[in-house]
C-alpha cells in the first residue's frame, strides 16, 4: 500500500523549511562557505573595464566560439592558449539575496522535498520502521541535493573544494529531510 503525497504533508513542509533555515545558517553564519570565491586583484580597474562593455545578466565564456568549427580555427585556439579562459556571470546590481532569490531557492528546496516524498510514499508502506523511511527519503534527499554538484567542477572548473562542501552541506541537509519523513511517516 502507498503513502499518498497528501498524507505527507507535513514532512515535506517541514523537511523544506528546516531545509531552507540551515541553508541559510551554513552559507550566511558558519565560515565555511566564505572562501568559496577569491578577490580579483585591482578589482576596481576590472569593474570599469566590464562596466564599458554593458553586459546584461547572464552568462559570458572567453573567448567564445560559435561553433564546433570555430573550436578548430587557429586564431580561436591560439586565443585560448594566451588566455584567460573562462566564464564569468554577470548578476543584477543588488546588495544581497532578493525577495524573489529566496522565493525561487525555497521552491526549489520544496521541490526536491516533494520528490523525495512521491519516492518514499510509492517504496515504503505506512507503519515502517524509523530507518527504513530514513534510508529511502535520505538517499532521494541527497540525490537531489548533490546529485549535480560534481558537474560544475568538471565542466566549468569550479574549484572541487567548493563542490565538496556543497555535497557536505548536502549530507545535512538529507540527514534532516530524512529524519523528519522517518519521524512523521504515517502509523497507517
Amino acid at each position: 500500500m502507498e503513502v499518498g503525497l497528501l498524507a505527507l504533508w507535513l514532512p515535506t513542509l517541514l523537511a523544506a523549511i528546516v531545509v531552507f533555515v540551515v541553508g541559510f545558517v551554513l552559507h550566511m553564519v558558519l565560515p565555511h562557505h566564505h572562501t568559496d570565491f577569491a578577490r580579483i586583484g585591482d578589482e576596481e580597474r576590472f569593474s570599469v573595464e566590464l562596466r564599458t562593455h554593458q553586459l546584461q545578466k547572464g552568462q559570458y565564456a572567453f573567448p567564445f566560439a560559435e561553433s564546433p568549427v570555430e573550436l578548430k580555427d587557429p586564431a580561436y585556439q591560439e586565443r585560448v592558449l594566451e588566455g584567460p579562459v573562462g566564464v564569468i556571470t554577470i548578476w543584477p546590481n543588488e546588495i544581497g539575496p532578493s525577495s524573489a532569490q529566496l522565493a525561487k531557492h525555497f521552491l526549489h528546496v520544496l521541490v526536491i522535498t516533494i520528490f523525495v516524498a512521491y519516492l518514499a510514499g510509492a517504496t515504503i508502506p505506512p507503519g515502517m520502521d524509523y530507518l527504513k523511511v530514513f534510508q529511502v527519503a535520505g538517499t532521494a534527499a541527497f540525490l537531489g541535493y548533490a546529485g549535480s554538484q560534481a558537474g560544475e567542477s568538471i565542466w566549468y572548473h569550479r574549484s572541487w573544494s567548493m563542490t565538496w562542501k556543497y555535497v557536505f552541506d548536502a549530507l545535512i541537509y538529507a540527514g534532516l529531510t530524512a529524519g523528519l519523513f522517518g519521524w512523521l511517516w504515517p502509523a497507517t
